[in-house]
């Protein structure tokens, strides 16, 4: 006895199977355990799920032959009785059920035949039947008792088989298209310098700093903040501006205050504009400024904000005939920093001295800043 007549037996074990409608639902259940079993097995053919489902619709066949009377020809007496079995099924996938058995006896014509004989017909579920009837025992096809089911309906595991399996033409072109492509890509992107560095895409000769002639900062939306402090090269030939030891050449308007100081800093001069916004100005010799015409200057503010207040500084030029340095601004913190600015001078004789004007609080707010130093240097 093999594993599916074993399985489908013992499951009519389990209730009365002289009842026809209950040998039905087992032959169903027996039909969905090998669809499950099937399923669970994504390596198995449409050929070989088929044969699978003949052989169990031929072992219930047999099975059900068992149930059904034998009845005698009329017209052989003496001769073994004969039984015709044949599968009634309806449909694919009406999920109506077969009518009941037909027994054709004495001599009867049965539809199919001109000579009286005896048959019986069987109900037997189609090999893919349309629904589990209700009540029927569970039956588990997939276990490894089912010698039949491992072997015919296992995936492929041979590893030479499953390695030498090529891809779809299609796969293949659509897969080479896509590296031709990226391919000719890359190509043009290093032709026209996308993989390039701005130095190395800039081939034109150097040119000089453009000549500062309007405001660098406007306060408007988008502003890009104040500029940043930075650090001035020690090695120049430095020209004092201003000094805290000559405080002489600052002029503050009436609100606006300016007071020497010293702290383990040194000595420095504590300016606060007043609440108009007035700047503090810083005088810019004659002598100073025609030292500077003609050529490019670089100027450094040595400065920090008030103890615990951080502050911008704004910062205006007027130069007389030399022009100006444009607006500026800075943010200026607690530590002792130095804020630069350059300024191309035109080749032109100043006819008077200049200034540096300095807000010491750009918000208008009444922070004060620091003013340790204003030195100026050329180019060389």
């Amino acid at each position: 006895m093999d594993a599916i007549e074993t399985a489908i037996r013992n499951a009519l074990e389990k209730g009365n199977a002289e009842d026809r409608a209950f040998r039905e639902r087992v032959y169903r259940s027996a039909f969905a355990a090998l669809d499950r079993a099937l399923q669970a097995n994504p390596g198995v053919t449409v050929e070989v799920a088929i044969k699978r489902r003949k052989a169990v619709q031929a072992k219930i066949t047999e099975i059900e032959s068992e149930f059904l009377p034998a009845v005698a020809d009329a017209g052989a007496p003496g001769d073994a009785p004969v039984v015709e079995v044949r599968t009634g099924a309806p449909p694919a996938g009406t999920g109506q059920r077969t009518a009941s058995p037909e027994v054709f006896a004495d001599g009867a014509v049965g539809p199919d035949s001109d000579e009286p004989h005896s048959r019986v017909l069987p109900v037997v579920p189609d090999i893919m039947p349309s629904a589990t009837l209700p009540g029927a025992p569970s039956i588990d096809m997939s276990a490894s008792g089912y010698a039949g089911a491992a072997t015919d309906v296992a995936p492929d595991r041979d590893e030479r088989r499953v390695k030498g399996r090529r891809l779809p033409l299609t796969a293949i072109f659509l897969t080479v298209t896509l590296l031709a492509a990226i391919g000719i890509g890359l190509f043009f992107a290093a032709q026209t310098g996308v993989f390039k560095t701005q130095a190395q895409l800039d081939t034109a000769p150097p040119q000089a700093p453009p000549t500062v002639d309007d405001d660098d900062f406007t306060p408007a939306d988008g502003d890009a903040g104040p500029a940043k402090p930075g650090a001035a090269d020690q090695s120049r030939d430095w020209i004092s501006v201003f000094s805290p030891a000559d405080p002489t050449h600052v002029s503050a308007p009436s609100d606006a205050k300016a007071e020497v100081m010293k702290d383990d800093t040194g000595s420095f001069l504590r300016i606060r504009s007043g609440t108009s916004g007035s700047a503090i100005s810083f005088d810019v010799g004659q002598g100073v400024l025609e030292k500077l015409a003609g050529k490019h200057a670089v100027f450094d503010i040595v400065a920090r904000s008030e103890e615990g207040k951080e502050t911008q500084l704004s910062v205006d030029c007027n130069f007389g005939e030399l022009g100006d340095c444009g607006r500026k601004r800075y943010a200026v913190g607690q530590q002792r920093n130095e804020y630069l600015f350059d300024v191309r001078f035109p080749d032109k004789r100043p006819g008077a001295a200049g200034t540096i004007a300095i807000n010491s609080d750009f918000d208008n707010q009444g922070k004060a800043a620091d003013i340790y130093e204003i030195r100026v240097s050329v180019e060389p």
